[in-house]
């Protein structure tokens, strides 16, 4: 099994939030706005908890938020 990719939607999900900052964000969530930085640029992945946590302030279910891309899988 090769390694996969989270990818996420935070920035969408942000922008239609009122345009809500990383650093609001990042203060519901209990992290800092560098973390939130790092996620949506897929240079870090979130624990289960904290992405459930940014799922709940959206609102939205988890799947909404972060997918999962197999290695190899990109394309289908």
């Amino acid at each position: 099994m090769g390694k996969g990719q989270i990818n996420n939607n935070i920035r969408t999900l942000r922008f239609f939030r009122n345009e809500m900052t990383q650093e609001e964000l990042a203060e519901k969530v209990g992290v800092t706005r560098q973390t939130i930085i790092a996620m949506e640029k897929g240079k870090y992945s979130p624990s289960l908890e904290l992405a459930f946590r940014i799922a709940r302030v959206f609102g939205v279910p988890l799947e909404q938020v972060f997918s999962y891309e197999e290695a190899g899988d990109a394309g289908k």
